[in-house]
């Protein structure tokens, strides 16, 4: 594996979108006792359902603490692949690489810098060193050329590409004071551009509603072809999400992608009933630095947009909720060659994130020597 200090855009790559062709799946081994309750074993369970769903249609490589290996080869179908490898929490999309390709399919991966989604400013635990090594790693363990990138804070669930030189993001996230503060709002798109190989930002105003990570995109807006994006709605006006996404859709009507198209917008409804963390499940978490991570009551950012993307399925987070059967409606009819499959998300949303966030796909590569 490289170091390269070059940026992708220059050296003619791009990142693709997640609706095309993958060569696996990243999955991290949930351990972190104030993030998990009950010691992370319901969260394993909701983990392994994941895996084994994606894992029938691209090969899933789950990073697990040497001290839970036995328990996660115990608990994981054989065709999980387990690669011993420390890090702070769970979440791969977040602080794994952003795999990027060229047009002779060899990929390379985007090392950011990470800082637990705000650094000392307002992220969410500390320290973040291990998680802020891991995407070199998986680099080294993947055989691709990295990027480094760690002068840029960001994280893999801020940013979702169309594949064809369009960027998703929100203004509440990427302009937070605990990530890059001294940057300017044009040095930050022109990072952007360079590093994704992209030519059109656009800026998202919010995101979902109490949404920890300052309002990552993937909670909110999703492309589901070039020109054609889903997004997280609800008609209820009484509810403080409908301000966030009418604003949002207020600002994708007047857009246009990188090749000049105005945007398909299609409404994928939140679940109907706020989803809230019970006072027994704070209870079964542990406190970090003398601080509970939730207050009972508190409210969830329970989005169906947090899905994955498997080569021949769509793992769609679940919530007990009337919308749940709508939703999967809508992606069926998104993604009509691939099996919409329903998975019980609350644990992993207890988490502080859903499917989309624990999961990073891995590109099709080509020549790359992916698994060389």
């Amino acid at each position: 594996m490289r170091i390269l200090h070059t940026t992708p855009r220059a050296d003619g790559f791009w990142m693709p979108a997640e609706f095309e062709r993958h060569d696996g799946c990243l999955m991290i081994w949930p351990v972190r006792s104030d993030s998990w309750r009950s010691g992370g074993w319901p969260a394993r369970k909701a983990f392994c359902a994941v895996a084994s769903a994606i894992a029938r249609s691209e090969e899933v490589t789950m990073l697990v603490d040497p001290s839970q290996y036995e328990t996660a080869r115990a608990m994981l179908p054989a065709a999980v692949r387990l690669v011993e490898m420390q890090t702070d929490d769970a979440w791969a999309r977040d602080i794994g690489p952003t795999f990027v390709r060229n047009r002779n399919g060899t990929v390379r991966g985007v090392d950011w810098g990470f800082n637990a989604w705000g650094g000392l400013m307002d992220g969410l635990y500390f320290p973040w060193d291990q998680d802020n090594h891991a995407a070199r790693k998986i680099c080294d363990l993947y055989r691709v050329d990295c990027y480094d990138c760690r002068s840029f804070i960001l994280e893999g669930g801020s940013i979702h590409s169309d594949g064809a030189g369009t960027v998703l993001t929100t203004e509440r996230c990427l302009f937070s004071a605990g990530r890059n503060p001294k940057l300017t709002h044009a040095e930050i798109e022109d990072k952007l551009c360079d590093l994704l190989g992209a030519s059109r930002v656009l800026w998202l105003p919010r995101g979902i509603y109490g949404d920890e990570t300052n309002e990552h995109v993937d909670n909110i807006c999703a492309f589901t072809a070039p020109g054609r994006v889903l997004l997280a709605w609800t008609e209820n006006r009484d509810d403080p999400q409908y301000a966030l996404s009418k604003a949002c859709e207020d600002y994708l009507l007047q857009q246009t992608d990188a090749c000049g198209r105005k945007l398909d917008i299609v409404h994928l409804p939140i679940p109907q009933m706020p989803v809230c963390i019970a006072k027994e499940e704070c209870e079964e978490l542990d406190i970090w630095d003398g601080v509970p991570t939730w207050t009972p009551g508190e409210r969830l950012a329970a989005s169906y947009v947090n899905f994955y993307l498997a080569n021949d399925a769509v793992i769609v987070p679940q919530f007990g909720d009337p919308m749940d059967q709508n939703a999967c409606e809508i992606l069926t009819g998104e993604f009509p060659g691939r099996e919409i499959v329903p998975i019980d998300a609350h644990e992993i949303l207890l988490g502080g994130g859903n499917i989309h966030c624990i999961t990073q796909q891995l590109p099709q590569g080509g020549r790359s020597g992916l698994y060389a």
